[in-house]
């Protein structure tokens, strides 16, 4: 069936593209547009993330180099770097940011069932965010500090297969806090978060919505203990506590029992100590399962590694929004050709086959099923799991 087809025109078969219409639609994407189509926009943006362009004119000599494999892809013709600089710059960058929540809606359903921890059968999600620095000469418009530019990916990533649910970008000096305010709580769900989220208002309204929160305390912290749990200390626990705040303000704001869990990790000797809601699910658990935390830093770091987001294309706001969000789109795209073809490659080994073998005319399922590629860093991938915190 994929005979005499490129890899990146298959690849796009398991893009909807009923949906990408939609998302023009709404947002009038394609109102006097003469040139460059929003679809058009979007595989060109595509293709210099699969094979990692770092700027228009690339963009542009790549395109002509290949200009006879171009249209059965999707692409009709080579285009100019001015026509997709203006189109970066005046197309609404919330046609791929809907696009991408599209695509996060199919991976969440895609990795429902993937398996996370045995001992926890509830959905776990991890809260963070990582800076973009810019250049304040070129991005005016993202003010940071006095001499520096910057934005902020604020990320909540499901540890069921590391792949980001809610993705908000931000200025950079919009504190983490805050996005609290912003997001939806599952009942029932565990949300890991550090100490810059430590809000005690905030973290009652998780609690007020049946869902569990998994923080560190500050060394601040000021509780009285209610009750101590038995534990076995040959695991690494120090204590489990049920208290409650002491602080006026903090017990105004967070009325109900905390528990308390201290914990030494064998490995950095570290000393932590937990927060959490949770009362059942046992003390180790939840030390276990603020260590998968560490998952969305390696996100974090992947996709600086092997995705144009740290380079852009254009300088204005709308033109770094829409090759972020194309960025978060290519990555969930292959996340979720990995699960439907059930490969066994990881993300990174799938993304160095596509960079070189784009335009060849091998059956999708061939092309990507070879051994895994050597990997020269040992971090390359989000879905391992180091040790420590």
């Amino acid at each position: 069936m994929n005979e005499g087809r490129t890899l990146f025109a298959q690849l796009l078969d398991f893009l909807p593209k009923y949906e990408f219409d939609k998302c023009v639609a709404r947002y009038h994407g394609n109102f006097r547009c003469r040139k460059l189509p929003a679809y058009e926009q979007f595989l060109i943006l595509a293709f210099a993330q699969l094979t990692g362009r770092d700027s228009l004119r690339n963009i542009e000599t790549c395109l002509e180099s290949l200009s006879t494999k171009l249209y059965h892809s999707g692409i009709r013709q080579p285009i100019a770097r001015s026509t997709l600089a203006d189109a970066n710059e005046n197309r609404d960058w919330r046609i791929f940011a809907d696009f991408a929540h599209v695509l996060i809606r199919q991976a969440s359903t895609l990795y429902a069932d993937e398996p996370f921890q045995s001992e926890l059968k509830a959905a776990a999600y991890a809260l963070d965010s990582t800076t973009i620095d810019l250049c304040l000469s070129l991005f005016p418009w993202a003010t940071f500090r006095r001499a520096k530019a910057a934005i902020k990916l604020h990320t909540l990533l499901t540890l069921q297969g590391n792949f980001p649910t809610v993705i908000i970008v931000s200025a950079a000096s919009v504190h983490d806090v805050n996005i609290l305010d912003q997001l939806v709580w599952e009942a029932g769900s565990f949300y890991i978060m550090d100490r810059g989220y430590l809000d005690f208002a905030r973290l009652h309204r998780i609690h007020q919505s049946g869902a569990f929160f998994v923080t560190r305390a500050k060394k601040n912290f000021r509780c009285a203990r209610s009750y101590s749990h038995p534990i076995d200390k040959s695991t690494g626990l120090r204590f489990d506590q049920t208290v409650v705040t002491t602080g006026i303000l903090a017990q105004q704001n967070y009325p109900a029992p905390l528990r308390r869990i201290g914990y030494r990790d064998p490995v950095t000797n570290n000393s932590l100590v937990f927060l959490t809601n949770n009362f059942t699910v046992p003390a180790l658990t939840i030390a276990h399962l603020y260590r998968s935390r560490w998952q969305i830093e390696l996100f974090f770091k992947w996709i600086k590694q092997h995705l144009r987001i740290k380079a852009f294309y254009g300088t204005s706001s709308n033109a770094v929004h829409t090759q972020i969000w194309t960025a978060i789109a290519v990555y969930l795209l292959v996340a979720i050709l990995k699960k439907r073809l059930r490969l066994q490659a990881s993300l990174y080994t799938i993304l160095q086959i596509l960079s070189l073998t784009l335009f060849e005319k091998t059956p999708i399922l061939q092309a990507l099923s070879q051994q895994p590629l050597p990997d020269s860093s040992p971090n390359h991938d989000n879905h391992q799991c180091l040790p420590g915190f």
